[in-house]
């Protein structure tokens, strides 16, 4: 999910967590310590919920840093206590009022708790995956039914923390947000479950033995989605909208959904009118063996290994002595994104002993890791 994103479902839980209750006139010093006042301990909910995300500073290290650090050690369950300690003893330091007052810091700690625990949830959801279990481990998990960025889910956050502002001694509004959000998540995990079965039903149309099936959740929809089946060569891929009987037509009027939607979601095809193509992952059957045996199997190649979930080279080079490979991941390639992010190749070097070069394609461009 976006920051932002983060930021309000954080907020959202701990409104959740806290309501405002009527209060009486105090005799006490103005800076005598007192009790988190509610916009206080949204605040802490918002703060919390985008922390995850300060990692994003490993961008300034290299591609390959913001690869394997992004949505690392921030967002694991198991540093979960100490980034709530960390984020609640600042906010406490933060506000005047809440120095030194009895359980302050043990009601920020719990909403720091939660608005990290949301993130990491709703990072999990998505398909570019957690590394829940660092520093012990740096494997990826995610449930994968939701898209990076998703309107919706987004307004129904937003919706949440307006009527909680309505109500401010009331927790049911921050509860429906919440709960409509989920809901949301929930039809889009239901649309995973029909792209599955629409894939599966392929590979067995196909006769594809022990196929490797992926579904990538797109844009407008929680039923828009590529679905991909690895047959050992090569990815059958097609864009489904599992729900729709009929092509949509982008240009028709219509007063819903927007047509901004439309633009976005006619592309993706009733599953019985969904257009295959066949993406080689090493390329056609002319390619030279050294993109599967040296480029992609190069140790300074292990940072894409491991990170790409569906691999696919673009294309393969061998000039002047020099023999270069390019590769995408189609999980991040969709109608109208066709150039997606994350593209990064290999160089070999001309002689025995040389180094390998290491390179990215931005915007049709070649540029050095």
């Amino acid at each position: 999910m976006d920051t932002l994103t983060h930021a309000l479902s954080g907020a959202l839980l701990a409104r959740l967590m806290v309501v405002r209750h009527e209060t009486v006139a105090s005799t006490h010093s103005a800076v005598q310590p007192q009790p988190p006042k509610l916009w206080q301990c949204v605040l802490v909910g918002t703060v919390a919920g985008a922390f995850p995300d300060i990692d994003a500073v490993a961008q300034a290290f290299g591609d390959i840093a913001y690869l394997t650090q992004h949505r690392g050690i921030t967002h694991s369950v198991l540093m979960l206590p100490l980034w709530a300690a960390a984020v609640a003893w600042l906010m406490t330091r933060c506000f005047a009022n809440t120095r030194g007052a009895p359980g302050a810091w043990k009601t920020f700690f719990a909403l720091a708790a939660g608005g990290i625990g949301i993130h990491i949830a709703g990072d999990w959801i998505t398909q570019f995956g957690t590394m829940l279990l660092q520093p012990l481990s740096d494997r990826r998990f995610g449930l994968g039914s939701m898209f990076i960025i998703d309107l919706v889910f987004s307004g129904f956050l937003l919706a949440g923390l307006a009527l909680a502002a309505m109500f401010p001694r009331r927790r049911w509004p921050a509860a429906l947000g919440l709960a409509a959000a989920i809901g949301w998540v929930g039809l889009a995990w239901t649309g995973q479950q029909e792209a599955e079965e629409i894939a599966a039903r392929y590979a067995r149309a196909q006769g594809i033995a022990a196929p490797e099936v992926v579904v990538m959740p797109r844009p407008a929809s929680p039923f828009n989605w590529t679905l991909s089946v690895f047959d050992g060569r090569n990815y059958h891929v097609a864009h489904v909208n599992t729900r729709r009987t009929a092509a949509l037509d982008p240009e028709a009027p219509a007063l819903f959904p927007p047509a901004f939607v439309r633009r976005f979601s006619a592309p993706y095809a009733p599953a019985d009118q969904a257009m295959w193509s066949r993406v080689p992952r090493f390329g056609e059957a002319g390619t030279p063996a050294w993109v599967q045996q040296e480029a992609w199997a190069h140790p300074d190649f292990r940072f894409f290994r491991w990170f790409a979930q569906t691999p696919a080279l673009i294309e393969a080079t061998d000039t002047a002595g020099q023999r270069c490979a390019l590769f995408r991941d189609l999980r991040f390639e969709f109608p109208g994104r066709e150039a997606g992010p994350f593209r990064y190749g290999l160089c070999l070097p001309a002689a025995a002993g040389g180094a390998a070069r290491l390179f990215k394609v931005e915007a049709g461009v070649r540029l050095p890791l």
